[in-house]
């Protein structure tokens, strides 16, 4: 392996660390602030959604067919229907419409 290799796992594992104990060791009270509270609330959301939209436009040949399906999912999301159904439509939308182009 490569020498290098061991310093950027100790440096990545340290960043990741200190990203996620540090709030922990200097907040030693309950956040009482609300606009805080859902600021810390939505941040997993909207990382998540950070990471999966790009991956999901760019997961076809054509961004259309990717955007029709992110559409259905949408849909099928709002109306409350269950995780399989929600992907389970996406891709078959993703898979017609990329046929079409």
């Amino acid at each position: 392996m490569n020498e290098g290799f061991f310093a950027y796992l100790l440096v990545l594992a340290g960043s990741t660390y200190l990203i996620r104990a540090l709030p922990f060791a200097l907040v030693r009270r309950r956040i009482k602030n609300r606009f805080l509270q859902s600021f810390l609330y939505y941040i997993p959301y909207a990382v998540l959604a950070a990471m999966t939209f790009p991956a999901a436009v760019y997961a076809t040949d054509h961004p259309i067919s990717a955007l029709a399906g992110i559409a259905v999912a949408i849909v099928f999301a709002l109306f409350e229907k269950g995780l399989t159904a929600v992907a389970l439509a996406a891709c078959v939308t993703a898979l017609a419409v990329g046929t079409i182009f």
